[in-house]
């Protein structure tokens, strides 16, 4: 017990947690699937244009993924695209990447809103 205040004094700030980053929909997470499916089934050698329509009847979404470019720098195969997708919310571009992971699996890497 301080009775003269000689005491350190004690700081009662109180501080709160970093929030967590809003989870995706689940039909954010179906038309990222429907997207990375399609460019990871797109056969490069026969589509010299690279450019793969994809819909998704799930969401009612659907879009044309473009500019497919295969990288294997990071000693895994990945494939850099980019794609329109257009819903009930309107028409978006979007940026991203999919790669193929040591089980010969694909998982989306980036998927970004331009």
């Amino acid at each position: 017990m301080d009775l003269f205040g000689s005491a350190p004094k004690v700081d009662r700030t109180l501080t709160g947690t970093i929030p967590n980053k809003p989870q995706p929909s689940s039909e954010t997470v179906s038309d990222e699937a429907t997207v990375r499916n399609a460019v990871t089934s797109a056969d490069l050698s026969k589509t010299p244009t690279h450019t793969v329509p994809w819909a998704n009847t799930t969401t009612g979404s659907a879009g044309v993924v473009s500019a497919i470019r295969e990288d294997r720098s990071q000693g895994y195969l990945c494939r850099a695209f980019t794609t329109t997708k257009h819903s009930f919310e309107g028409i978006a571009m979007f940026s991203g990447q999919a790669c193929q992971t040591g089980t010969g699996d694909w998982m989306l890497t980036a998927f970004d809103r331009q």
